[in-house]
């Protein structure tokens, strides 16, 4: 009994272990992301892939990635933002991201969201996501006519050979006009 419920537990247990697996074989687009500088020439795109471009001025070629070219580091601050600072000794309590103080741990969670915004809004690198559903939405544009023109071709040559049918089905045998001239005439 207990044999005879094996197999099949077993069988059942190796088709749930292959679905993720199979799932994994179903891959997206193929986008290919390249920073081009200057004048230089973009890639083409090879098959069904998708280039993005980003297109950088010639004098960053050489220069440090501008996201690595800035530092928190206390020593790179100027004097006016350590002054700057200076007004927030004095805080503790809620809000005050300070170890001071009741519910003051909620004002570092508050500061980190406003650091990670303000990098964001101030960030000048490449926004890839933005690009990549710009040429999505570019070539999903030229699908419609592409598939007019196709049909429009289509139906040109369907029109030729049912005219080519028409043609000889109309046409006369070769045998039928030796045997009309052939045969009696009726009186």
């Amino acid at each position: 009994m207990i044999r005879r419920l094996a197999a099949p537990l077993l069988a059942a247990s190796a088709a749930f272990v292959a679905l993720p697996a199979a799932a994994q074989d179903e891959a997206g687009d193929k986008v290919n992301m390249v920073i081009v500088y200057g004048e230089d020439a973009a890639p083409e795109p090879v098959g069904d892939e998708i280039v993005v471009v980003a297109r950088l001025p010639e004098a960053d070629r050489f220069r440090i990635p501008e996201n690595l070219r800035y530092s928190d580091n206390p020593a790179n601050n100027s004097w006016a933002s350590r002054v700057e600072r200076l007004d927030i000794v004095g805080d503790f309590g809620i809000l005050s991201c300070s170890a001071a103080g009741a519910g003051s741990e909620t004002g570092c969670t508050q500061a980190m969201i406003e650091a990670a915004y303000a990098d964001r809004a101030n960030g000048s690198s490449v926004r890839f996501a933005q690009l990549i559903e710009a040429a999505r939405q570019e070539r999903l544009a030229t699908i419609d006519e592409d598939a007019a023109a196709e049909q429009e071709r289509v139906e040109a040559i369907e029109d030729a050979y049912m005219e080519r049918l028409r043609q000889e089905r109309d046409a006369e045998l070769p045998d039928e006009a030796a045997t009309d001239t052939s045969l009696p005439q009726p009186q």
